[in-house]
């Protein structure tokens, strides 16, 4: 039963993607009833829902401040008018859009995913003025998860990996399926983006650039990745007693807002967003799932196509405790087929606040059918490479 409400979630998502909030919250409200009903008494409901809240609160906090903290980090970042000098430094023609990608790209591998992803289509909304499509949104979080699958500081399940003691050489080399399948969407995704809106090249002449915005963007950035980066090499053990990745950001915004002041209005659209991501999360969490499949390419492969709908975070916790995967091909698929639908990664849903024309599961899969493709792709060609590096 718990399968049929997060299945008939997912489902309400897809076809009221307007709604996608209140049908979440339905949901994991119809997921929490469920638990009292089977529960053999009321306090015992709620004792196991106080223990399952207390396991998962961290993760929830992290990902809510995370998700309105970068979006307080795009409105600085698009204050600073850096984003529309960019247009005139891309090549001409669809290879502007493969250039930014791979931006988005090598950003994510040093910054965490949301961050590059928020960059990324701040950036593209200035290239492309006449307007982004569903595709190239696609694109930009393909980017993001993609950078990230290699990186122990570039997506949260990397950061797991890295805490639970695998290295950042064992991770590398899923750069091998990330750059596989870059090659096969970045093309694809900036030429139909190239058709339907063309990247104008503006005038940057006379154009005033807010260096100190700019500065405040760097210093949040840098932020980000010195917390990450101390937190799991010295103090691994608080991960799990509070929220220090969402705090540090936090922290490094109200530390600047004095010198530049974000519109914090932007958090009114954003927090539509991040509450469903948020409420998602919790409901995947609620799912009776105790262990995965026995290791292998296929169910790895499998994996990835599930981070789709299912939470990656989770899927990564139950592969850590069972042991025995491929580290590096877990770690591109379930980071980057993440991609193939809007809310299977954070960093879709912190996109598709800046662009809600993209919060539709139909539009996103039509429009960026190239995901899977590539996603298939670059996990053969790791696959291939893997007993290289393995044996």
């Amino acid at each position: 039963m718990p399968f049929v409400i997060f299945g008939m979630t997912l489902l309400g998502v897809a076809l009221f993607h307007h709604r996608a909030l209140a049908v979440a919250l339905m949901g994991l409200l119809a997921a929490i009833l469920l638990g009292f009903f089977e529960a053999p008494s009321t306090s015992a409901a709620v004792e196991e829902l106080l223990a399952h809240v207390g396991e998962e609160w961290v993760i929830l906090t992290n990902l809510l401040l995370l998700l309105l903290g970068f979006a307080v980090l795009s409105n600085q970042f698009e204050q600073s008018k850096l984003p529309e000098a960019i247009p005139s430094r891309l090549p001409d023609g669809w290879m502007g859009g493969v250039v930014l990608l791979g931006i988005v790209f090598c950003l994510s591998a040093f910054l965490d995913n949301i961050a590059a992803a928020i960059i990324g289509g701040v950036v593209a909304n200035h290239v492309f003025p006449r307007g982004v499509t569903i595709g190239f949104q696609a694109a930009i979080v393909s980017a993001a998860n993609a950078g990230g699958a290699g990186s122990v500081i570039g997506d949260t399940t990397t950061t797991m990996m890295w805490i639970n003691g695998i290295g950042p050489l064992t991770l590398l080399p899923a750069f091998i399926g990330a750059l596989v399948s870059f090659a096969v969407f970045a093309p694809l995704a900036s030429m139909a983006q190239q058709k339907q809106s063309p990247l104008v090249h503006r005038d940057a002449t006379g154009l005033v650039i807010d260096w100190t915005r700019v500065a405040i963007v760097f210093f949040i950035l840098a932020t980000i990745v010195a917390v990450n980066v101390i937190a799991n090499s010295f103090f691994p053990a608080h991960e799990a007693y509070a929220p220090v990745l969402g705090l540090g950001l936090w922290t490094a915004i109200l530390l600047s807002a004095p010198v530049r002041t974000p519109d914090w209005t932007v958090l009114r659209e954003a927090i539509k967003g991040t509450l469903f991501l948020v409420t998602l999360v919790a409901l995947a969490s609620l799912m009776p799932v105790d262990q995965l499949p026995p290791p292998s390419e296929l169910g790895v492969l499998g994996l990835g196509f599930l981070s789709a709908v299912f939470d990656n975070i989770p899927l990564t916790a139950l592969a850590l405790n069972q042991g025995g995967y491929d580290w590096a091909l877990l770690a591109y698929a379930v980071g980057f087929g993440g991609s193939m639908v809007w809310f299977g990664s954070s960093a879709g849903v912190a996109l598709t606040n800046l662009f809600p024309v993209g919060r539709s599961v139909v539009g996103w899969v039509r429009a960026g059918w190239f995901v899977p493709v590539a996603y298939i792709l670059g996990f053969g060609a790791l696959a291939v490479a893997s007993p290289i590096f393995n044996g």
